[in-house]
């Protein structure tokens, strides 16, 4: 039995805030991108607030499914970041609940909104869809003069400049019209003034009629050179009542409204379904049609009967028929040649609306697969982008709008790039369309699996430092020592012990020196293929780090300064890339890459060389200060206990 605890109301609230307000702010900004789309619409319109409040809300409805996973991912990263950051995951974690546990209760909560989505787009989404639709054809059928500013000349007219002083919306009368009417000749103009008009448009919406009164009509005639003159014929009218007809595309289209039924994006998914099958089932016998059709045509075309004929006819040369053809005469070749290249053409036309009409039928079909696939892809994308959102906000451990924001818009737009690319390629027919619409699931999925791993083990996937560390390894970086005066020092380090250790190591340098040749390029055979380790370097660099940890706790300033002087070794890259031989191996193989990893290890072999003589160099300035400071100690400190380091001479 499934037990609410405490600790699962506790993170309930905590999301559940989080995600109203995310998804509000998610809502707005996927409203003003499709905004953009729309703006020509709406500006200029003269749209009543009535109308503006429909726009808005349609497409707040049609935006909900995808605003939801964005919410999901932005208040899953900021809940989860701010428990880490508060230390308060750190809490739950030590009382031994692990990160899954404390998920669990939203892991509910976002199947729940999962669910949401689904009947959304099922039942709400549909209808807004076709509600927004009616209502663009709508305002596309809105009256012209709606456009027309005052004051100014209006050039939206093809050939004319309208003028108007003043208008009335609610009749849609216009007043103080001026008119000119130009063409491509200057001697063919015409102004035409008005005291009032009212525009109309037609009913195929491709023409406007203005009707004017109480004005004058001003126009030049064209000229007739006659004499060597080029005066200009002029005609003027006064008109009581005169009606003009004008060139107008409101880009409305019968066709947008056959369309608004048929879009699988005003259906639902059983509609669909239901939809498919009658599409399949018309493409299927579209395909035997043609096929018939062009089986009956090549068999008329030979005008044969016996089958021996038509082998005989499908035998003969192009050299047969050109001998037939050379028989005719030049008017009877004539008519043959136009008669084929009218058959010609006639059957191209006819296959070009056969391909449009069955492409039309195919890309039909493969928006309904998509816009059904959609409706289920969209609603898991919530909980994989949950799955996303938890865990890297347990990782990361920012909380507030800094770095979730940063996060979240990187993984939207992965998301989007992928789906859009997907939905794309699939209506082109360029891919099938169950993988161009479940790619960005695909390529999501593993990123949540994967996140969900690392954060249920506590992994320091996003631990800068650890990557830092990790590069500065590998291109040879390295930190230099800091050693500062300690607060509190209980005891003094075994100076004489410290001095005669690194008189020791002095005598060990000088001897490793001696015997590997540092400076030697090294053979790519024993590096990559032979196993060994060099054992030395390692011993003298333990020894040399005890003495430094020994002589920390002093109180000399020399000598803290000077041990700030002696490098941090690297014990094995001077020998080979990698401690295991068979990564070794594999790099040697790999040309391109062994490369970089052998002149790597010279680089380190000619810095150990360095490295070494610098701490001979701060050993020599270490050693009489530290025999010095040895003279005011007991001979016998360190046996009973006080030394703290006694154990580094071993």
């Amino acid at each position: 039995m499934l037990r609410i605890k405490k600790l699962d109301i506790f993170i309930a609230k905590q999301f559940g805030l989080l995600f109203a307000g995310t998804f509000f702010i998610c809502q707005f900004v996927l409203m003003m991108q499709f905004l953009w789309r729309y703006v020509d619409e709406l500006i200029g319109k003269g749209l009543t607030m009535d109308v503006m409040a429909q726009f808005f809300w349609y497409m707040g409805l049609m935006l909900v499914p995808q605003a939801l996973p964005l919410a999901i991912l932005l208040a899953a990263l900021i809940s989860f970041g701010n428990l880490g950051e508060s230390s308060e995951l750190t809490a739950i974690k030590a009382a031994g609940i692990s990160l899954m546990q404390s998920m669990r209760s939203l892991i509910v909560i976002v199947i729940c909104i999962a669910g949401i989505s689904t009947y959304f787009q099922n039942v709400i989404a549909p209808e807004a869809n076709r509600s927004f639709g009616r209502l663009l054809l709508a305002m596309k059928q809105t009256s012209p003069e709606l456009e027309i500013p005052e004051g100014i000349f209006y050039d939206g007219l093809p050939n004319t400049n309208l003028y108007v002083q003043k208008k009335d919306l609610q009749t849609g009368h216009l007043y103080g019209i001026m008119i000119y009417r130009r063409t491509n000749s200057y001697e063919d103009q015409a102004i035409i003034l008005a005291d009032s008009g009212m525009l109309q448009s037609t009913a195929e919406k491709k023409h406007l009629l203005l009707t004017l009164w109480d004005g004058e009509w001003f126009e030049n005639m064209r000229a007739q050179d006659i004499g060597g003159t080029a005066e200009v014929p002029y005609r003027r009218e006064t008109f009581g009542h005169k009606q003009l007809v004008l060139d107008y595309d409101g880009g409305f289209n019968m066709d947008d409204v056959a369309d608004l039924g048929h879009s699988a994006k005003v259906k639902s998914t059983s509609k669909i379904v239901k939809d498919l099958d009658s599409i399949r089932a018309r493409c299927d016998s579209l395909g035997r049609q043609f096929y018939a059709s062009a089986r009956d045509y090549a068999m008329t075309f030979p005008k044969l009967s016996s089958e021996d004929s038509l082998k005989a006819w499908g035998a003969a040369t192009p050299q047969m028929f050109d001998s037939v053809y050379a028989l005719l005469d030049g008017e009877k070749q004539l008519q043959v040649a136009r008669e084929a290249l009218n058959q010609s053409r006639q059957v191209a036309s006819d296959l070009m609306m056969k391909s449009d009409y069955v492409g039309y039928e195919n890309r039909q079909e493969r928006t309904h697969e998509m816009e059904a696939l959609a409706k289920i892809t969209l609603a898991f994308s919530c909980i994989v982008f949950f799955f996303i959102g938890a865990p890297l906000g347990a990782i990361i451990r920012k909380g507030g709008l800094g770095v979730p924001v940063i996060v979240s818009v990187l993984v939207f737009i992965i998301y989007y790039v992928f789906d859009n690319s997907g939905y794309r390629m699939a209506k082109e027919d360029e891919w099938t369309v169950l993988f161009g619409k479940l790619i960005s699931t695909m390529v999501l999925a593993p990123m949540a699996i994967f996140f969900t791993i690392k954060a249920n083990k506590d992994s320091t996937v996003f631990n800068m430092d650890a990557y830092r560390m990790f590069f500065m390894r590998v291109f040879g970086l390295r930190q230099k020592r800091n050693i500062m005066r300690k607060e509190v020092i209980i005891s003094d380090p075994h100076y004489g012990k410290d001095a005669a250790l690194l008189e020791k190591i002095n005598s060990d340098i000088d001897a490793y020196s001696e015997e590997h040749k540092l400076l030697m390029w090294p053979s790519p055979i024993k590096v990559f293929f032979r196993p060994g380790d060099d054992h030395a370097i390692a011993q003298i660099n333990d020894t040399l780090e005890g003495v430094i940890e020994d002589l920390g706790y002093t109180r000399d300033r020399l000598i803290l300064h000077e041990l700030n002087n002696y490098p941090v070794i690297a014990v094995h890259a001077h020998t080979r890339p990698f401690v295991r031989r068979w990564l070794n191996i594999i790099t040697g193989i790999i040309l391109p890459l062994g490369l970089f990893f052998y002149f790597r290890m010279i680089r380190f072999r000619i810095r150990l060389y360095r490295d070494l003589r610098d701490i001979k160099a701060a050993s020599n300035r270490i050693i009489p200060r530290a025999q010095e400071l040895a003279k005011n100690q007991p001979e016998d400190y360190g046996q009973d206990g006080e030394g703290h380091k006694d154990n580094i001479a071993n």
